[in-house]
């Protein structure tokens, strides 16, 4: 029987230890291999690598013009992988520890405004079933803050709605449920009618995961990330909504809009399923119009007195 290399170890390790979803083990996997394989060119291994050598890897993966959210993917991978490595006893040291991190700028996605949202919305005219399909998704997607991922995996039995509530799985697998306002209600209601969804039911299912799913594709299967985001950019289009949108954008937007109307923060990271309340501040960092602006309506010495 052929024993497993330290990378099918380590990523053995991420899913049964770790509960880490395929595609961020699959994520981790291509960026250790490719680590590996500077390695043999360096003539070095992973467990015999020194902090000088990784350095040089990283300078290398800079002077590619690799965007520096990647850079900073690969490094948190390799740092992980050696720190496995440390408590499995195939090293003695962690040649990551004094490293520095690579910083990534921070980038907030610039949310829609309201006005923006109902036009995109509204973008939405035709009747057909597949017509039907992308409003639901939209509102879906505005109204729950959920990540296209979780949009796309959505399963018939995950949603509730006579309590207008949706079970969504995260990052890691983790569950949460989010609920869902009037105007997503009525549209689901209507993808989900007689001349919505039905429409693009096979008459045999190639698996009985498509089967489940709440959004097909034009093919009776599983609505794929890449069309949802086609989704969002053709309305967008139509909408004459200039900025870069995606998926994400909503998400953003959703969790933007309920802050300036006074959710919560804590309510708001609950929501979208953040570990950590820090993520969710990004969110806090409105423009400065929409502050002043709630600055000027909320504080008592800034409101302008109506005439007598």
């Amino acid at each position: 029987m052929t024993s497993l290399t330290d990378r099918e170890r380590f990523l053995t390790w991420m899913r049964v230890e770790q509960g880490r979803s395929d595609r961020t083990i699959e994520a981790y996997g291509r960026d250790i291999a490719q680590y590996e394989s500077y390695l043999v060119s360096a003539k070095s291994t992973s467990r015999v690598v020194k902090p000088a050598q990784i350095e040089k890897y990283v300078g290398q993966l800079r002077a590619n013009e690799r965007a520096p959210k990647s850079i900073a993917r690969q490094f948190a991978a390799i740092r992980m992988f050696h720190r496995f490595m440390l408590d499995e006893g195939l090293r003695t040291d962690n040649p990551t520890a004094f490293i520095d991190g690579v910083k990534v700028p921070s980038g907030i996605p610039k949310a829609l405004s309201e006005e923006e949202v109902e036009l995109l919305l509204n973008a939405v005219t035709g009747v057909d079933s597949l017509a039907v399909r992308d409003r639901a998704l939209l509102e879906f997607l505005y109204a729950t803050g959920a990540r296209v991922s979780e949009a796309c995996g959505l399963s018939m039995s995950d949603v509730d709605m006579e309590s207008n509530v949706a079970r969504v799985f995260g990052k890691g697998s983790k569950e949460r449920i989010v609920p869902f306002g009037r105007h997503a209600k009525e549209a689901l209601e209507t993808w989900l009618g007689a001349g919505g969804r039905p429409m693009l039911c096979p008459q045999q299912w190639a698996k009985r995961d498509h089967a489940d799913a709440v959004f097909l594709g034009v093919r009776g299967t599983r609505l794929s990330r890449q069309a949802a985001w086609g989704i969002v950019r053709k309305y967008a289009m139509l909408a004459g909504i200039k900025s870069e949108l995606s998926p994400h954008v909503l998400r953003h937007s959703c969790a933007t809009h309920m802050l300036v109307h006074g959710a919560d923060l804590r309510i708001v990271q609950e929501l979208l399923g953040h570990a950590s309340v820090s993520t969710t501040q990004v969110y806090t960092k409105v423009d400065n119009e929409v502050l002043f602006e709630m600055y000027r309506e909320s504080h008592p010495r800034a409101r302008v007195k109506a005439h007598q």
